[in-house]
């Protein structure tokens, strides 16, 4: 009884450390062609971020040229990351 829970301590531990490095982070990059209103309404309709968060992100993307606005799998943010690029605001999944 004792090496199954220690190979089920060993197993959440492994899967723990799988699912960190499977994080991305989807970046918004600052332009000079779209407005604020547009970056936070985009924000809040593709992320679902409040008002006040994505007004938050729009800022740090104003004076940091870039803000990470979701943490994921690639497999989540990649529909994100289209329909923000596809709004006219430039982002990536890194």
């Amino acid at each position: 009884m004792i090496e199954f829970s220690y190979q089920h301590e060993q197993l959440e531990e492994l899967l723990e450390e799988v699912q960190t490095e499977d994080q991305k982070d989807l970046v918004v990059f600052n332009d000079d062609v779209n407005t604020f209103d547009h970056v936070i309404n985009t924000l809040m309709k593709v992320c679902r971020h409040s008002p006040e968060q994505a007004e938050q992100c729009t800022w740090i993307i104003h004076y940091k040229g870039k803000c990470s606005v979701k943490k994921g799998s690639f497999i989540e943010l990649k529909p994100m990351k289209e329909a923000i690029v596809d709004a006219g605001i430039n982002a990536a999944v890194v």
